[in-house]
């Protein structure tokens, strides 16, 4: 990396959707403070997620997170050397606080500021030393498993990335979401309905694996979505709804474990299959995927569960990536509500 001003430390900022997260991080992967915020009890009245209220709560939080992160990282704005912040795609409003906010903080202390895709955050977090303490080599393939977004990508480079598949319809994460609802269960939906179906009957209900043996690796999840709502229709006593949830819980991971086989095949020279998205929490996900990546003889690799969710280390570590490579952003650089990770080459 190129000598860094002050200490050597990046600042990362996340607002793009509704988590309020800061991260120190130092040049090297080490983490020396994290905090996130979650919105969810301003949201669920709601049932999801309100771009107003959130933008909101970004603008009232973000100053007082900052400065708790770096008293705990034993700073100061003067002994940071770059601020990262989330560009796109996300919440317009939301990403316009947060990337403002790293804007005035570079252009006080005259520091690089890197305007981060928060696809490629969850992308290259992988490569944290903490998460892959021997190194994650280019090129893998990723699962980018979230309630915005599901797609396969091969991870080529830093800005260099090639989607193999995305889906038609709804994300993984919104059908998770949006059974969860029919169930009766809470917003956001994912990790009631993991624990709901614990001792339920994954076979109870044959619900279909959509495009499960197609060629390619794209997916679809609106047909499963619209199978669990036709039993829920039929009445289910309380057994029932726990198999209901362990039934598409299953029918979920056997098509990403359909869908991850296929797109191995497409990107042979991959080093790992890589999971990350908020549904890479999930165990029954994370089960099938290890038994994908055991036979195709790679290793999995996924993120802790609290990087997998929304966060400001990947963000900084994004931002730490991009400054190896001598790359940072104008202060002029407009954030995007869209912002494909195929569009990030030079």
């Amino acid at each position: 990396m190129r000598s860094l001003p002050g200490d050597g430390l990046v600042l990362g900022l996340e607002s793009s959707c509704d988590e309020t997260a800061a991260a120190v991080l130092r040049a090297d992967g080490t983490v020396l403070a994290e905090a996130v915020l979650s919105q969810l009890a301003d949201h669920a009245p709601f049932g999801g997620v309100v771009p107003e209220i959130a933008a909101r709560a970004h603008l009232a939080h973000l100053p007082a997170l900052v400065a708790r992160v770096l008293a705990e990282a034993g700073t100061t704005p003067a002994g940071l050397s770059a601020v990262a912040a989330t560009s796109g795609p996300g919440l317009i409003g939301g990403l316009i606080v947060g990337a403002s906010f790293g804007k005035g903080i570079a252009a006080a202390r005259d520091i690089p500021f890197i305007a981060v895709n928060h696809l490629e955050a969850h992308a290259l977090s992988p490569r944290l030393p903490s998460v892959s303490p021997e190194g994650l080599p280019f090129p893998y393939l990723l699962l980018l498993l979230s309630g915005g977004h599901c797609q396969c990508v091969a991870v080529e480079g830093v800005g260099q990335h090639r989607r193999l598949g995305s889906t038609l319809d709804d994300a993984v994460g919104e059908a998770f979401d949006k059974s969860a609802k029919l169930l009766g269960l809470p917003w956001p939906g994912g990790p009631h309905l993991e624990r709901l179906a614990v001792g339920g009957d994954p076979a109870r209900f044959p619900l279909p694996r959509p495009l499960l043996g197609r060629p390619g690796c794209d997916f679809s999840f609106s047909g499963l979505k619209t199978a669990v709502a036709q039993q829920v229709a039929k009445g289910l006593d309380e057994a029932g709804r726990r198999h209901l949830a362990a039934s598409f819980q299953e029918a979920v991971a056997a098509t990403l474990a359909d869908r991850a086989r296929h797109a191995l095949a497409m990107l042979p020279a991959a080093t790992a299959l890589v999971v990350a998205g908020g549904v890479a929490a999930n165990g029954a996900v994370r089960a099938a995927l290890a038994e994908v990546a055991r036979k195709a003889g790679l290793p999995l690799v996924a993120p802790p569960i609290r990087l997998c969710t929304d966060n400001a280390v990947m963000v900084a570590w994004a931002g730490i990536e991009r400054l190896r490579l001598g790359l940072s952003d104008p202060l002029d650089h407009a954030p995007r509500p869209r912002w494909p990770l195929d569009s990030l080459a030079a």
